[in-house]
């Protein structure tokens, strides 16, 4: 089985707009995101991004932009992530499993890829996208920032970034590894 980086996109990939990231032009990549991927990619780990898009049922834009905007980060991390899951729901028009905070695009990606939930972690920066991570048992870093500070109570971890969390993950990693040896 597979262990895996379950990562939000909006927030901790690129910059979050409250008017939603939907261009290439807007897609800022954090600092610091692609040395994060590196790591984890380095150290075995599967990496999927799990993302709500509800602009899309909105008529904001549609899937094309979203698949741009992957297309274009995945040329920019040379190609690091393993697959993209966006539900283009929301709660205002549907009730689908598919938005999280259900479980329905993490248990697709472990399916897809035989995860190992008990040996993977999902970064966010919202409790919405830790709520189901917590239901499916993986381990949870909640990036913080001001607008969300100190308020979610599904977070294993908080860190300020997705480097901070990939070192720390990693650490962690390596503690596992050194308690198996003894």
């Amino acid at each position: 089985m597979n262990k895996c980086i379950f990562l939000d996109r909006d927030g901790v990939i690129n910059k979050d707009y409250v008017d939603y990231t939907y261009t290439v032009e807007r897609f800022e990549i954090l600092d610091g995101v692609i040395e994060a991927l590196n790591c984890f990619k380095a150290s075995g780990y599967r990496l999927v991004v799990i993302t709500n898009q509800s602009g899309i049922v909105k008529g904001i834009y549609g899937h094309d932009d979203v698949k741009k905007c992957h297309e274009y980060f995945q040329r920019e991390c040379g190609h690091l992530i393993d697959a993209f899951y966006y539900s283009p729901w929301h709660q205002n028009y549907t009730n689908s499993l598919s938005r999280k905070p259900g479980t329905l695009m993490f248990e697709r990606a472990a399916a897809k890829f035989d995860i190992d939930m008990d040996r993977s972690w999902m970064i966010g920066d919202r409790e919405r996208d830790l709520i189901p991570a917590r239901k499916l048992g993986l381990q949870t870093i909640l990036l913080e920032d001001e607008v969300n500070e100190g308020i979610c109570s599904y977070a294993d971890y908080v860190k300020d970034n997705l480097l901070d969390a990939a070192k720390f993950v990693l650490l962690k990693d390596a503690e596992i590894r050194k308690e198996v040896k003894v």
